[in-house]
């Protein structure tokens, strides 16, 4: 009898993946320390990164959240 692959809980909580294909998550450094960042460099951190030209990448978080 096959054995479906369980999906990883901490990657799904972490990426999303968005119509396209491409993996979209928040970045890191924005919860404490940020009195002396810029407003630029914390604007910026508000911004979703997006994994989107990495193939391998893509595969090995798509394998994890049970999309492949």
């Amino acid at each position: 009898m096959a054995n479906k692959n369980k999906t990883n809980k901490s990657v799904k909580k972490r990426v999303k993946v968005t119509a396209g294909g491409k993996l979209k998550y928040a970045k890191v450094g924005r919860r404490h320390l940020n009195a002396h960042m810029t407003a630029k460099r914390k604007r910026n951190l508000r911004k979703a990164g997006i994994i989107g030209d990495r193939p391998r990448v893509q595969k090995k978080y798509k394998l994890a959240l049970g999309v492949l």
